[in-house]
This record gives C-alpha cells, structure tokens and sequence, in this order.
C-alpha cells in the first residue's frame, strides 16, 4: 500500500513537471554579432521572460552564410519547437524549410527580412523601403537637391536592405531630380569589404558629393573610406542603423545622420505573435514598425537614448 502511494505521488509530480514545461520559441537572426542582432535578441529575451516562454536563440556567425542558418532551422523544425521567429538572410533558400515547419504545425513569423513565398505566419519588419526614402529626403536636403552620390549596398538576395536600397533609389528620382547615384558596390555584410567598396568609388568618383550606407558594416565601413581620405565635410554620409563607433562619428560630423530601426521591438514583438498564436489569437499576416532618423542635435533625446543604448547587460550573455 506505502509503495503504490509513493508511485502515486511520483506520478503526480511527474505530471506537474510536464504540465509547469514552458514552450519553446526558437529565434534565427541573420547573424549573431552586430549590434543590431544582439538587441534583437536582448528584446526576444525580454519577451520570453514577460510571457513565461523558453527562447531558444541561435544563428550564423555571418549574414552572407546561408548554409548555416539552413541547418539551423531544420534542426529547430526536426526538434519540434512550439513555434520559431526567423530573420531570412536571402528570399529563397528557407522557402523549402518553412513548407516543413508549416506542414508539422510550427507556427513561424518571418522578421526583420522577408522571403519570395507565403507559407508564414506573420511578418514583422520595419518598413524598409520607407526607410529608404527617409534616407534620401537626408541626403537629398544635405545637398541642397543636386549633387552626385553613390551606395555602399549590404549583400546580393537580403531582403530588408534591398528593400532600403530601392526606396533610396526610387526617392531620389522622385524627389531630387538633381542628384544623381553615380556608383554603387556590395560590402557583402562586412566592415573591411564595404570601406574597400566605398574608397573604390570615391577614387572612381572624386568629385562625389554624398554617400549613404544601407546596413550598419556598409556604413561603418564607408565611414571608415570617408575619414581616411579626409573628406569628412565635404562627402555627406547618411547611415543605416547604429553601433557605439557610428554614434561617435555622427558626434564628430563624420555621419551626418542615421536612420534608426528599433531591434530591441522587433525581437518583442516577434516573439509575442508566436505567443499570441500559441494561445490561439491569430496575429496580423503583415507588422510594419517605422524608423526614424537621428541627426547629432537629436543624440540626449530620452527616445533616442532608448534606441541606441537598448539594456543588453540584462537580456543578452556575452
């Protein structure tokens, strides 16, 4: 009797163990070093914690290694994850992955860059063609509507960025009829390739007016172009996104503004859809969030200090 009681009990708390298991969201950024991810990741995490969620964060070291965050999916989908939010570094490859998520019944929203299919969830992302045409309207209103510019693009097939491209290019012609992209080049997601890409222009183009950067290493790295050729002042950087370095150069004049995403709510936010499915909502098929651009008058603004200094300490192991 004392033995079948014992058995009773065990089974009893087994049962509220597997009862109390949290679900698991799995979370795939492009990559995992930029500062731009790691306060996507600060914000799943926060996201986790508020909704009483596991996120399980995992991606490639690079943007440009598609293979890798290939296997990273499948093996999220193979485990059977409850639900996984991923940022597609190129539009076609995960298309097959997310067929297999969609026919095991893993709910997935698609963040921060988009894929050339439907089989999703939701889609949550900055409005990056908007984005782009805020660029432009900067740059365009730093030259006084004429001039000649050039791009420092990110990489071939990711979404988000071309999206940005497109919306700076199409801005331009609408817009500033007198400003002319005379030359633009991939920096392949990298700091050093996208400065070699930046002073192949501006040697190509020495009577270049303005330059804008569409991801955070293509601005760093025309930045970097910018000040070893000694032409902060007279070549108008506009940049995208934001690290402590690019912060410091809109200081000195080196950019002359930024267009700023919020990372740390998308990574909220696209956990929360996942969650909202889990508890049978069902979350918009389209989330557009907006950015904004930062000019060093608007660097002390409390919101900007949100944007730009997101908590990471707290959410993100390092």
């Amino acid at each position: 009797m004392r033995s079948s009681a014992v058995l009773l009990l065990g089974f009893l708390a087994l049962a509220g163990c597997q009862k109390s298991e949290k679900k698991i969201i799995a979370v795939v950024p492009k990559a995992t070093s930029h500062l731009f991810w790691l306060s996507v990741q600060a914000g799943a995490m926060a996201a986790g914690e508020e909704y009483g969620v596991q996120v399980e964060w995992n991606g490639a070291a690079s943007e440009t290694d598609f293979t890798r965050q290939l296997q990273i999916v499948d093996s999220f989908i193979s485990r059977r994850v409850d639900a996984m939010a991923v940022a597609a570094t190129e539009r076609k490859v995960l298309l097959a992955s997310l067929d297999r998520a969609a026919a095991a019944g893993i709910p997935v929203t698609v963040f921060d860059s988009g894929v050339d299919g439907e089989n999703y969830m939701s889609f949550l992302a900055t409005n990056n063609y908007e984005a782009g045409q805020l660029a432009a309207r900067s740059l365009g209103r730093l030259l006084d509507g004429k001039g000649k510019v050039a791009m420092v693009m990110h990489t071939p097939g990711s979404g988000s960025t071309m999206d940005r491209e497109r919306g700076f290019t199409d801005a331009l012609a609408a817009e500033f009829p007198g400003i002319k992209i005379v030359a633009s080049q991939f920096g392949q997601s990298d700091r050093s390739k996208s400065m070699a890409a930046a002073e192949n222009m501006l040697t190509a183009h020495p009577d270049l007016n303005g330059m804008f950067g569409s991801s955070e290493p293509s601005s760093v790295g025309a930045a970097l172009a910018i000040k070893s050729r000694n032409l902060v002042g007279k070549v108008h950087l506009v940049a995208f996104d934001s690290s402590d370095g690019m912060i410091e150069d809109l200081r000195a004049g080196v950019i002359d503004a930024m267009v700023v995403q919020d990372p740390f709510r998308m990574g909220h936010d696209a956990v929360k859809t996942l969650v909202d499915k889990l508890n049978g909502q069902t979350p918009p098929k389209r989330i557009d969030l907006s950015a904004r651009v930062v000019t060093r008058a608007d660097l002390e603004k409390a919101e900007v200090q949100r944007l730009l200094h997101p908590d990471l300490k707290r959410w993100v192991k390092q």
